[in-house]
């Protein structure tokens, strides 16, 4: 029969940086001297993510996925879409083509915590 294929995936990215920022400023506004440097890199570090693109944090998710597969390749071949799909059975094929596309294009994914 024809339509009665596998439904798409809808991806959600979440974000709760900004609860992570609020909770941070409110830290710095009571901070000692000792402890405002490295809290003032921590707000430095959460503003950096908020501003993550969503490709960046759908891509992230796929290089975890494909890391706890014990996946070592380019995130768009055939085998780790293969590798992405098992370990994520509901994915479409085309929402793992896409998914794995996004991992490959922004790198490891992984958030840098230089300043």
């Amino acid at each position: 029969m024809f339509g009665l294929g596998k439904q798409e995936l809808s991806v959600l990215v979440l974000r709760d940086a900004d609860s992570i920022a609020d909770a941070v400023r409110a830290a710095l506004s009571t901070a000692t001297p000792e402890d405002r440097p490295g809290l003032e890199r921590a707000a430095a570090i959460v503003a950096r993510a908020a501003d993550a693109p969503a490709a960046e944090l759908r891509g992230r998710w796929v290089r975890q996925q494909l890391d706890a597969a014990g996946f070592k390749g380019p995130a768009d071949s055939i085998h780790a879409i293969k590798a992405l799909r098992k370990a994520e059975p509901r994915l479409s094929l085309v929402t793992a083509v896409s998914l794995a596309k996004d991992a490959e294009s922004t790198g490891r994914g992984a958030l840098s915590p230089e300043a």
